[in-house]
Parts: C-alpha cells; sequence; structure tokens
C-alpha cells in the first residue's frame, strides 16, 4: 500500500518525497479533481494525503468520495506553514454532534 500527496506546494512535496511518498503540486480547483481522481484510480495508493488549502477546493466532493468509499483513506495535512484550522477541532467536533460544551 502506497500513500499520495497532492499539495499546493512544492516545499511539503519535497519533504514527504524524502520519506518516500509521491505526490503533485496542484493549485486549481481543476488540478485538484484530476490528481484525486488519478490517485482514486490506482488501485495501490491506500492513502491519499490533501493540504489543507487543497481541501478547502474540494471539500464536498471529498466528503462524497469519504461516505462512498471504504478505499481509501484520505487525510487532509496542513502545509509547511502549519495548520490553519481552529486548535480545538475534536471539542468543536464533539460539541457539534451531541450539543454539549465540554
Amino acid at each position: 500500500m502506497k500513500m499520495f500527496l497532492i499539495s499546493d506546494n512544492n516545499d511539503t512535496k519535497t519533504g514527504l518525497r524524502l520519506a518516500g511518498i509521491e505526490g503533485v503540486v496542484a493549485h486549481k480547483r481543476e488540478e485538484v479533481m484530476s490528481a484525486l481522481t488519478n490517485a482514486l484510480n490506482d488501485r495501490d495508493i491506500g492513502i491519499i494525503l490533501l493540504t489543507e488549502k487543497l481541501m478547502d477546493l474540494v471539500y464536498e466532493e471529498v466528503m462524497n468520495i469519504k461516505l462512498r468509499r471504504d478505499y481509501p483513506l484520505i487525510v487532509e495535512i496542513p502545509d509547511r506553514h502549519g495548520t490553519m484550522r481552529d486548535t480545538d477541532k475534536i471539542t468543536k467536533y464533539i460539541r457539534e454532534a451531541i450539543g454539549l460544551k465540554i
């Protein structure tokens, strides 16, 4: 099983390439969707890594893929600048799911 990266910058791609993970750099929504489709069609890829900025471009499509397919796993990762998300993301999910502030 291989991992595959779809990144918005070369630095992230280079860093993960040093760890043995192949990938592509994309900037436009169409480029991301094309790379995602190619990765989904490759049965050797078990995990697709997608940077946060690109996830924002194709969020609905990725959520539909996650709901309809068991394989591969799609994981959102921060780029070299760090995360753009809330620091308390898990607590936010729990609060939304059960309606209680913890």
